[in-house]
């Protein structure tokens, strides 16, 4: 009788373990969804300035084509990025661009002192600050899924119950050195 009870304790104990257990990875895993969702709202919201800002810009600077070129092509590529990879690899575009509509912007005094462009600027600032919120917020969601994924005795389980670790919102080496690395204007 003794031998039954510790039997059912056991069983039970292991049915609470993985309720715990599946529900903390669900949490985890509709956290690092939510986030992500932030991410693409905001990179979207950024999109969605880029053409007002590129409009004004290229009423002062007509003949800067290439710049514009990129910053379009930067856009296409973050409304269309589905994976963090891709939106970090858009996102990294969308900045080298960006780059060279302040540089040319910097070279029209007229652009600079522009109500409209100054209004487009701030907003686009504001965009960026949410932008690297949401990515904080997708990473250390993705942090806690993660670890939590591989902890033991989580790691035996978290596979039987079709959870995977996800990827981090991050920029490879390449792409770093393309951020540092100061933007080419030409005039």
């Amino acid at each position: 009788m003794i031998a039954l009870w510790i039997v059912i304790g056991v069983i039970v104990l292991i049915a609470l373990f993985l309720w715990a257990t599946y529900n903390g990875l669900v949490k985890l895993k509709v956290r690092v969804d939510e986030a992500w969702s932030d991410i693409t709202v905001q990179l979207k919201r950024r999109a969605d300035l880029i053409p007002n800002l590129v409009n004004t810009v290229k009423g002062y600077a007509k003949h800067e084509k290439d710049v514009f070129e990129d910053v379009t092509a930067a856009r296409a590529a973050t409304v269309s990025a589905t994976s963090p990879k891709d939106a970090a690899k858009a996102d990294n575009m969308m900045t080298e661009a960006l780059k060279s509509v302040f540089a040319v912007a910097e070279a029209y005094p007229d652009l600079k002192a522009s109500q409209n462009f100054i209004e487009l600027q701030q907003e686009l600032v504001d965009t960026e600050d949410k932008i690297q919120a949401s990515r904080r917020f997708y990473n250390a969601g993705v942090r806690d899924l993660n670890t939590k994924i591989q902890l033991f005795p989580n790691n035996v389980f978290a596979g039987m119950l079709g959870f995977s670790s996800r990827e981090f919102f991050a920029v490879d080496d390449a792409e770093k050195a393309a951020i540092d690395k100061p933007t080419d204007v030409k005039f």
